[in-house]
């Protein structure tokens, strides 16, 4: 069952852009390193070779995992045409607005411990942030934004448009940029009734979570969800290719998917779209969060469901806490920026799956959806091995 069409609208609207780095820091060793054990499924290598040969895609990265082992990983074509190094399974992509899903996870994590309910109020006097960003005067729309709002992309104000404050002002750190749009896009009707996806919303849930935590944003989701479960690769990426990270794949603009890939202020994203990841980790994260038995989760039911939970609205958004959601109980995030094309997928039928590719073209988002769908109609046979 392929993925909502509406959502997929409304995600693909997406951001425009993230960065990478060139890095300074010391080889890590290879976390997911090629399994012995693993043997190639031409099924899933056909269609991945398909998809990068319609799309002119330099290199592709996926995962896949089944009943919360991880049983097929594998990279295909090349990181770094200059330098004619191959995608591997450890290569780190920017993954866009799968970040978001991070973000969900992260608030989910503050609403276990008792540091946040969904339906704190985020700006003005008591509230989480009280009135430290702004120099007008709060509006009472402004003052009824909740974290489930943020959460949700229900505010009503601040879309991804051509007006998306996110990809404004590049000069301006993260607070600059919060007081600046807090004054030059007021809030205007009361939050909770319509969708519009915002990625300056998950700007703020950012500034929330460092708030309540007194810590950095990364740092938080770093030690406090990352680490405990043995990710170490994930970070915030750079602006720039000469910010690249160790094992970061470089990123190819096209003139119709956006031609420069490192134009933006990607360190800037973080909580909408700034990480980097590898398939294969992204998808030890899922498998920590995805409400199957195999594994403890890092959540409990109750914050899963919250996480999972569509708001009823007149239109409906197919949209919960940092996920796309379907009737099929599927959960995904789809990411879009120059240089960049992702998708992760928490499907009922007891798979999952994380697919990456270092350029965008625009127009490949159906078929990138469509990929691992189609994939799995065919039946192939996995391995019961656990790469993990």
């Amino acid at each position: 069952m392929k993925l909502n069409k509406l959502l997929q609208v409304g995600i693909f609207a997406l951001l425009v852009s993230i960065g990478s780095s060139c890095g300074s820091e010391s080889d890590p060793d290879p976390v997911f390193p090629p399994s012995d054990l693993q043997e190639d499924i031409s099924i899933i290598d056909d269609a991945a070779q398909a998809f990068m040969s319609k799309y002119n895609v330099p290199g592709l990265s996926l995962a896949i995992s089944k009943n919360e082992k991880l049983v097929y990983a594998k990279g295909y074509g090349l990181a770094d045409k200059e330098a004619n190094e191959a995608v591997s399974t450890e290569t780190l992509f920017r993954i866009a607005s799968i970040s978001k899903s991070i973000t969900g996870i992260a608030m989910m994590k503050l609403l276990d411990n008792g540091q946040v309910n969904m339906d704190d109020k985020v700006f003005g006097e008591g509230a989480i942030l009280g009135t430290t960003y702004g120099t007008k005067p709060y509006s009472s729309h402004l003052q009824a934004i909740t974290v489930r709002h943020l959460l949700n992309h229900t505010v009503g104000a601040w879309a991804n448009s051509a007006n998306d404050p996110m990809f404004s002002n590049p000069n301006m750190t993260a607070d600059e940029l919060m007081t600046w749009t807090l004054d030059t896009y007021p809030v205007t009707s009361t939050p909770g009734n319509t969708y519009a996806y915002s990625n300056f919303g998950y700007c703020i849930l950012g500034r929330v979570i460092e708030e309540i935590t007194g810590k950095t944003y990364e740092n938080f989701v770093k030690e406090e969800i990352l680490n405990p479960i043995g990710i170490t690769q994930m970070k915030i990426g750079g602006n720039t290719l000469a910010q690249r990270k160790t094992m970061e794949s470089k990123y190819y603009g096209t003139s119709t998917g956006g031609s420069d890939p490192y134009a933006y202020q990607i360190a800037r994203m973080d909580a909408h779209g700034g990480w980097i990841a590898s398939p294969s980790e992204l998808l030890k994260l899922l498998v920590y969060v995805d409400g199957f038995a195999s594994k403890s989760d890092l959540l409990s039911a109750s914050a899963i469901q919250q996480m999972t939970n569509e708001p009823n609205l007149a239109v409906r958004s197919y949209y919960a806490a940092g996920w796309g959601v379907n009737d099929a109980n599927n959960w995904w995030h789809l990411g879009s920026l120059p240089g960049t094309s992702s998708i992760w997928v928490r499907a009922s039928n007891g798979y999952s799956w994380a697919i990456i590719t270092n350029t965008r073209t625009g127009t490949e988002t159906n078929d990138l959806d469509a990929m691992m769908w189609n994939i799995l109609a065919k039946n192939p046979v996995f391995q019961d091995i656990d790469q993990f």
